[in-house]
């Protein structure tokens, strides 16, 4: 089997440094390759693990092809296709899903720096970012009162637009600030652990800045919080049943979500689904890890 991984990580993420040894305690021999190295054959990779490939969003057409071209590949190329934009966020909505409002500006509107101005909320922080990225490239919060800040905002979706990008405006619910936001991992379409995040975006936050490492703890999801990963696992589960005709069980899935304020209506929001590269946090805890090797072996085996 082998792990596929991008040429900046040639030995995979830190978070995932651990896995090759624990998937060899597992009886497999994995090999890491880069997924765009001319010189590998993936028709003799085996079963293919998609993990540490930070670079997709800037060559996605190219990665699609490739994860296309792979014989057995995990997570499917059709459910990262659909994963690797973020305009699958309105599908969910579309799916009864509550997600984060959000104004989607495309490109080949051609607005005018105006126009993007008039569709930033009026007051409160709020999101800018394009519709396709990895690890939170391209990400800035701003404050609409601010002329400084809503100036920069404006130059932001500028940038992006004049690159043939999508953009997504979202309001930054400020319960993350007070709560964090909950990952809850999925492996083999079941639920396998959940860990809290601190807020990565903090109030001067600019697309321009160094990522934040985020602060993770692992910890026991509620019944609540499973019923709505369930809810949004299932609205996966049947939009690859609508638009593939078949069910195409993801090795890993990540949901992370976000739980309304006192005076919201929803119970919790989508913040993103992970099918692709997001970590699976596997360095925080010695269960997580095991868990993933156990799925992968299961699939292995299949």
């Amino acid at each position: 089997m082998t792990l596929a991984t991008c040429a900046d990580l040639p030995d995979l993420d830190p978070d995932e440094a651990g896995l090759p040894d624990a998937l060899r305690e597992r009886g497999l021999e994995p090999r890491i390759a880069v997924w765009n190295d001319p010189s590998v054959d993936w028709n003799a990779a085996g079963v293919v693990v998609v993990r540490s490939v930070r670079d997709y969003a800037v060559n996605r057409e190219a990665f699609l092809a490739w994860a296309r071209s792979v014989p057995r590949l995990l997570n499917q190329a059709g459910l990262m296709s659909w994963n690797s934009d973020k305009h699958y966020l309105a599908e969910l909505a579309r799916r009864g899903l509550s997600t984060i409002p959000t104004t989607w500006l495309e490109p080949d509107h051609k607005y005018s720096k105006h126009q993007v101005h008039t569709r930033f909320p009026a007051f409160g922080d709020f999101v800018v970012k394009p519709a396709v990225s990895s690890g939170g490239r391209g990400t800035g919060r701003y404050t609409a009162t601010d002329p400084a800040s809503r100036g920069a905002a404006i130059r932001h979706a500028m940038h992006e637009l004049s690159r043939g990008r999508s953009v997504m405006v979202q309001r930054y619910l400020e319960e993350i600030d007070r709560s964090g936001e909950i990952s809850l991992i999925y492996l083999n379409g079941l639920p396998a652990y959940r860990v809290e995040k601190e807020a990565m975006l903090h109030p001067r936050f600019r697309s321009e800045d160094e990522l934040h490492e985020e602060v993770v703890r692992s910890a026991d999801a509620n019944e609540n919080e499973w019923r709505w990963g369930e809810e949004i696992r299932k609205a996966v589960h049947s939009f690859t049943i609508d638009t593939h005709g078949r069910d195409e069980l993801a090795l890993f899935n990540r949901v992370d979500i976000v739980r309304g304020g006192p005076a919201d209506q929803h119970e919790f929001y989508v913040m993103e689904i992970s099918l692709i590269d997001g970590s699976l946090y596997l360095s925080s805890d010695p269960g997580h890890l095991a868990k993933f090797a156990d799925a992968i072996a299961m699939r292995v085996g299949w």
